[in-house]
């Protein structure tokens, strides 16, 4: 039985792309996990090869006993939306990974722009973490456990996450 994406994408969802695109590819990502750091170049050559006709999701799914940063960067990235700013802090935070701490967390908003006093002020309140805890859940009813965990078109990709087979399995899928 295939695993589905369960909920669907909704508009609440973080997405890139065109509403409506033909292509769907969603991933459950970690910000601490070097494989979901691995899969950013990777996620952006897919992007460049189906340019228009793909839209991208991504949720949290924070394994806090491997990554202990994780949920916090959730969090944060949360935070970061709520000044509409998700994807440019999704992308600093990746780019930061690898020296990842609770004051780079805050460092990447304040090199962005963001107001670093209203994140900390919401992460200190927990103000996002029923938004994160909705993406957990969705991971746990639609059978992801680890991370990077792809769907494409609503359904659990278990092959290689590289470019070619990406692109390949979103077009065999269309």
């Amino acid at each position: 039985m295939d695993e589905l994406l369960t909920p669907p994408l909704e508009d609440l969802d973080h997405v890139r792309g065109e509403p409506g695109a033909t292509l769907e590819l969603v991933m459950f990502g970690d910000f601490q996990c070097p494989f979901c750091l691995g899969a950013q170049s990777i996620l952006r050559r897919v992007h460049e090869r189906l340019d228009g006709q793909l839209l991208f999701g991504f949720r949290h799914l924070p394994i806090p006993e491997r990554h202990p940063l994780a949920p916090l960067a959730a969090e944060a990235s949360e935070a970061a939306a709520a000044q509409s700013r998700f994807w440019e802090y999704h992308d600093a935070l990746y780019a930061n990974q690898p020296k990842l701490s609770p004051e780079t967390i805050l460092a990447v908003a304040g090199d962005l722009g963001l107001e670093v006093d209203r994140m900390q002020a919401e992460l200190d309140s927990g103000a996002h973490r029923d938004r994160v805890a909705r993406d957990l859940a969705s991971a746990q009813a639609s059978g992801a456990t680890g991370t990077p965990t792809f769907f494409i078109n609503g359904k659990r990709f278990f092959g290689a996450y590289d470019a070619g087979s990406l692109v390949e399995a979103l077009e065999a899928d269309a």
